[in-house]
């Protein structure tokens, strides 16, 4: 599997592809390289919701964004818009994820440091608690 810092927009949904209706706007569903973690997701709903008109994608499905235009020429900039909103996703995944190990002490055991903190804070992290 890729990493998450490789998701990206690959395509259009075949099954939902793009149709001319009665409706005044166009559905569009872009597919994702790969499926995105729930947190992923929220993040970049997050972002979604701030653009003109908004885009979101599914937590459950992880694999499509959701979005619309009313003009079948705003498509390229809608995608651009969503595409940004990706590498942010991307971004601040990764941040977390970064930030999670370095609490966890995994950074400092990857990196060759056997300091007693770093040591003290792996043997903490790998303790299974009852619920």
């Amino acid at each position: 599997m890729e990493g998450i810092s490789d998701i990206r927009v690959v395509g259009i949904d075949e099954k939902r592809y793009p149709r001319i209706r009665k409706a005044p706007y166009i559905d569009l569903f872009f597919k994702l390289s790969h499926q995105a973690p729930k947190e992923w997701c929220d993040y970049f709903n997050d972002l979604g919701k701030r653009l003109d008109p908004p885009v979101k994608i599914d937590k459950s499905d992880g694999l499509f964004i959701e979005a619309w235009v009313r003009d079948m020429d705003l498509i390229p900039a809608c995608l651009d818009k969503i595409k940004q909103a990706v590498e942010a996703s991307n971004a601040k995944y990764m941040e977390t994820v970064r930030q999670l190990r370095m609490a966890s002490g995994e950074d400092a055991l990857r990196s060759g440091e056997d300091t007693r903190q770093g040591r003290l804070n792996a043997i903490l992290a790998s303790l299974n608690f009852d619920d």
